[in-house]
Formats: C-alpha cells, structure tokens, sequence
C-alpha cells in the first residue's frame, strides 16, 4: 500500500469515528521488547524455555492469555498464576529503559484537532500506567484512560475496547494500536483500528489481519 493510500485509509476511518483508542505499549511507549526480555525471564526462572521470538509475537496479549498462547495449557495450568506475578517484577527491572515514541504528543494533538475524544485503551497495571502517563506528559491531553482493573480479559478479547468507549462516552470509535491483538480486540468489539509499525509488527502483517 503506498503511502498516500495508507494516508487516505486511515483518514476514511477517522472521518466516521468520535473517539480514538489509543494503545499504550508499542505504539505510544517504546517497551515491547522490554515486555518480551520480562516475559523470557519469568518463563526460565520457572525452568520453562522459550524462543524469545515467540514471546515477543504475543506482546500485546495480557498474562492472563499470553502463557498458554506461548508455552502451552499446561504451562499455563500449572504455572500460569506465578508466572503473571514473576512478570511485572521482571518488567519493573527494565521500565527506566522505556522511552516515549516519536511524534506521540503531536499525534494526540492532532487527534484533538479533529475533535476526537482520546483514551488511552490500556490493561496495564495501574503503577505501570501512572508512570508512563507522567512519563508522557498527556495526563491534561487525553479525556481518560484504563488499566488492568477494568477488565476481565485482555487483548485479543475486546474487554478493554469496551472500557475505552465508556470512557469516551461514544460507541463510534476507532482503535489505534501496534499489534494484530490490537485489530483482533477492536474487531470484536466492532471497530476499525488503525496501527502503527513500532510494536515490531510488519506492515503487511497488520494490514492482513485487517487494519485500514
């Protein structure tokens, strides 16, 4: 797809919608692969190995799906509670090295302009989400946000779309994200998503899994 059509795409979705989603980690922060060395770790502290390819491909998942879907249901069975508590802790040895991606507050910014209501559409434990909203500065430019709280199931299973559009107070939204779980959830709940390529994802493959 050339850029102008990529352009053109997107601008069709955003013309229809009152609201944008935003994703948090690999689209606004720079932390997928912090979150798959976490994962990696948590995974051999508990004697289990595994391609560090593969965990990064299930980045965008949360723990609560993410186990099975990489090391199996009896992984996941017998394991699966500790290694979502090994996880954070692991991630919170890496959280300083995250940084902010280019062009994100212009891009809320420019949202905005367009008259959008912004949410960050996020199931990551509130102190993580705290310190990344500081981190970011959007705090006065977005209308609201969600966190691990406010689902019971997370990416690819539309929960936290749902929670996001509460928060908008719309139900004409579009997903912005970096991951096929993130057109998957949007999907499901009935949305359009938009992605960016900074999650690690190809283009094409975002766009097969059907992204504008």
């Amino acid at each position: 797809m050339a850029p102008e059509e990529r352009t053109r795409a997107a601008n069709d979705v955003l013309e229809a919608c009152e609201a944008a989603l935003l994703d948090l980690d690999g689209t606004l922060i720079d932390s997928n692969y912090q979150h798959a060395i976490a994962w990696f770790r948590a995974f051999r502290a508990e004697g289990v190995i595994v391609p560090l390819w593969r965990v990064h491909r299930h980045v965008g998942m949360g723990g609560d799906q993410l186990v099975e879907a990489v090391a199996g249901a009896e992984v996941e069975e017998r394991l699966g509670e500790r290694l979502r508590t090994t996880e954070p802790e692991q991630f919170a040895q890496l959280r300083d090295e995250c940084e902010p991606l280019e062009g994100v507050r212009e891009l809320v910014e420019a949202l905005r302009r367009r008259g959008l209501r912004v949410v960050l559409a996020s199931s990551a434990p509130q102190d993580d989400l705290d310190h990344f909203l500081d981190l970011l500065g959007l705090r006065r430019l977005v209308d609201g946000w969600t966190s691990a709280t406010d689902v019971d199931r997370s990416k690819p299973s539309p929960d936290i779309v749902h929670a996001a559009l509460e928060r908008a107070g719309t139900r004409a939204g579009v997903m912005i994200g970096d991951s096929r779980w993130d057109v998957e959830a949007a999907a499901a709940a009935g949305l359009g998503s938009i992605c960016v390529i900074t999650g690690g994802w190809a283009e094409q493959e975002l766009l097969d899994a059907g992204a504008a």
